[in-house]
């Protein structure tokens, strides 16, 4: 090597070496843990007591096996049923892009606000349209009721039309990208070439109308940890995704990275054009392989993943440690039904006509569950799912032109056994970057429409993955031989380049 790239090549790693060292910045939470201790917080897998509260003694032990992260304080925390989920992750580091413990996140809307009622709202309008199409929302009875009661909430923060929630917006996500089109990205529809096989994405499929843990018993067995009968799946009836729970079984099941993977492998099968960074864009004579091509992008939108996994999980065990939605449920149903008197939780919750309608169809308040195990035992800020989704869509933003517009967008037909050609409004304007964007919306918002997730766990953990990807990016253009950039469009619509 001459001396020239040498220097160059220091000055790179001193670079890296330098963000490295950034100081870690304030973790605060919302303070409900000590201002309604062992109510407010996540506590799942661990014992509860007969009105589904969890037990001091337990909780405190966790509290401190979070505070000392010792390996042997996490084995002395009492879970006597399902295994709690990975809590030390949080505490590791990286040699590339941010360590776990740098990317904050700000705190989580609290019980006894408006926000935290109208997100609730949300997961019991979710959970009563499950089973309509998405492409029927703009006929269905339910969902305009749904947008109707969520428009009048004090502290809704989701996408509008003319200042309302209407049908065409209901349950989107936050980009311009989530508002064109059909409901579900592009990249949700479309064939995946996979060296000589092509995939087409037919799914397997769970009974309609099938709803879990809204009776208080069972609730509170799952709770306290224990082991249910897995959802029976049906591989033979397999169809493109229609419905809130079709979302939702793919979400159950999917790699975490799975949406993204397939994403990058159909634009590298359109040809997709290339960031005007990447420095073989306009190579006379060469292509990237394993710096800038074909093989760095598929290692480099897997490997963000457990980076952002690793984020995450700081947040969830080490600061926020939010309660997931099916426990605030019991909390809904506790106070409606009178077994406690939960004066703190804002009305806007207890009034809805969600909850009545809830109860009405099912006899109880808790909200219900697209799965019979309900949330995997992790606390719910933020959403591992829409991490991953932040940081994976983020190096696929980064990494193609945005701008290009994907060409014959498709949707299901009735049955959703075949695909037919999108025609309906914004068909010429499904670009790449809004349908990415679309994507990772999908994705998280699954987790939310089976009831294991709120809607800031989504719209702010694919923030806490963008920052996670900046930072991978960052340290791939500071320690690549080549003169190279990344372009793209961030969650919040700014442009920025690496």
């Amino acid at each position: 090597m001459n001396d020239r790239c040498a220097l160059a090549r220091a000055s790179r790693l001193a670079a890296a070496d330098v963000l490295t060292r950034q100081p870690w910045p304030d973790h605060v939470s919302n303070g409900e843990e000590g201002d309604y201790p062992f109510i407010a917080s996540y506590s799942k897998g661990l014992p509860h007591d007969d009105t589904g509260e969890v037990v001091p003694e337990a909780y405190n032990a966790l509290l401190r096996a979070v505070t000392t992260g010792s390996p042997e304080d996490f084995e002395r925390v009492p879970a006597p049923g399902r295994k709690l989920v990975n809590p030390q992750s949080g505490l590791a580091f990286d040699a590339q892009g941010p360590d776990a413990q740098s990317t904050p996140m700000p705190p989580a809307p609290r019980l006894d606000s408006a926000r935290h009622s109208a997100e609730m709202v949300e997961l019991y309008w979710m959970a009563l349209c499950r089973d309509v199409p998405f492409d029927e929302f703009d006929t269905s009875a339910l969902a305009d009721q749904a947008a109707t009661e969520l428009s009048s909430l004090s502290d809704y923060r989701a996408p509008r039309q003319g200042g309302r929630i209407t049908p065409a917006t209901l349950f989107r996500g936050d980009t311009r990208g989530d508002l064109r089109g059909p409901y579900l990205s592009q990249f949700l529809y479309r064939d995946i070439p996979y060296g000589t096989l092509l995939v087409t994405q037919k799914h397997d499929t769970v009974r309609a109308d099938r709803d879990f843990m809204t009776g208080f018993a069972e609730w509170l067995a799952v709770q306290r940890g224990t082991a249910v009968t897995p959802i029976k799946r049906d591989h033979k009836r397999r169809r493109h995704l229609r419905t809130p729970r079709d979302l939702a079984n793919y979400v159950h099941f999917d790699a975490l990275y799975e949406a993204y993977l397939n994403a990058a492998l159909i634009l590298t099968g359109l040809d997709a054009p290339v960031d005007n960074g990447n420095p073989y864009r306009h190579s006379a004579n060469q292509e990237g392989f394993g710096t800038y091509g074909a093989p760095h992008l598929l290692t480099l939108v897997t490997e963000v993943a457990t980076r952002a996994l690793k984020a995450a999980w700081f947040q969830k065990w080490f600061v926020h440690r939010r309660m997931r939605p099916e426990a605030f449920g019991g909390r809904v149903h506790a106070h409606l039904s009178g077994l406690r008197d939960y004066g703190m939780i804002d009305a806007e919750v207890l009034d809805s006509a969600a909850v009545k309608l809830t109860h009405e169809k099912f006899g109880s308040f808790l909200l219900p569950q697209a799965f019979p195990e309900g949330s995997p035992l992790h606390p719910a800020y933020g959403s591992g799912h829409a991490t991953v989704a932040g940081a994976c869509v983020t190096v696929l933003k980064a990494w193609f032109d945005e701008s290009w517009v994907l060409p014959d967008p498709v949707v299901p037909d009735a049955s959703g056994t075949s695909l037919v050609p999108y025609e309906g409004p914004d068909a010429d304007r499904l670009t790449v970057g809004g349908e990415l964007d679309k994507v990772a919306a999908n994705i998280a918002s699954g987790r939310n429409m089976a009831g294991v997730h709120w809607r800031t766990d989504y719209s702010e953990a694919v923030l806490l993955g963008e920052a996670v990807a900046i930072g991978v990016l960052r340290d791939q253009v500071r320690v690549g031989h080549e003169a190279a950039s990344f372009g793209l469009t961030r969650f919040d619509g700014r442009r920025m380049t690496i």
